[in-house]
């Protein structure tokens, strides 16, 4: 799940930063290859696309759960499936929405130092939208890794949301992340 995240962010961010990027000068006109040899998605008001991924994808990871092992600590190995619905719009105006969709289906694990039993729960999900601009995205994820017993449940919670207004100028951003055990 960590590693999907920081794809998830680092994706969000080169998606973002592209954007930010092109529109930097957009009163320049084309730069770089000839515009007229670009491929072209067609927009016109007769077409929009809508695009579904509905997957189940295995799922295997070792994740540190701190808190466990008396405190110590411990890495667990967790295995199941991960749900990725992924659902992609690009309206008859040029508007595109992407919601992505990330939920631990059946994960569960076990601590390499005590053997005992843990299950991974949880959803992420991400609203991008842009028009060039504006442009809002927010990404939401809970995650928790459940263990046998007391003081062993390990859980994060990060919400992250940037809107740039027509002007593009940045109006609001919100980047909150808390992990802790209980």
């Amino acid at each position: 799940m960590v590693t999907l995240r920081r794809a998830l962010a680092g994706l969000t961010t080169l998606v973002v930063s592209g954007l930010l990027l092109g529109c930097a000068d957009a009163t320049g006109g084309p730069t770089g290859p000839d515009a007229s040899a670009l491929p072209v998605l067609d927009v016109s008001p007769s077409s929009a696309t809508n695009v579904i991924i509905n997957e189940q994808v295995p799922f295997n990871t070792v994740f540190f759960v701190s808190c466990a092992n008396g405190g110590a600590g411990e890495a667990v190995v967790l295995s199941g499936t991960l749900h990725v619905l992924i659902h992609e719009t690009v309206s008859s105006s040029g508007n595109f929405h992407l919601k992505l969709h990330f939920q631990p289906q059946g994960v569960s694990g076990t601590g390499l130092a005590t053997g005992d039993s843990y299950r991974a729960t949880g959803v992420t999900q991400e609203h991008f939208n842009f028009n060039q601009l504006p442009i809002n995205d927010t990404f939401v994820n809970n995650f928790r890794i459940i263990g046998q017993g007391p003081g062993n449940n390990f859980s994060v919670h990060q919400t992250f949301h940037i809107t740039i207004n027509a002007n593009g100028e940045l109006t609001s951003f919100q980047n909150n992340f808390k992990a802790d055990c209980k």
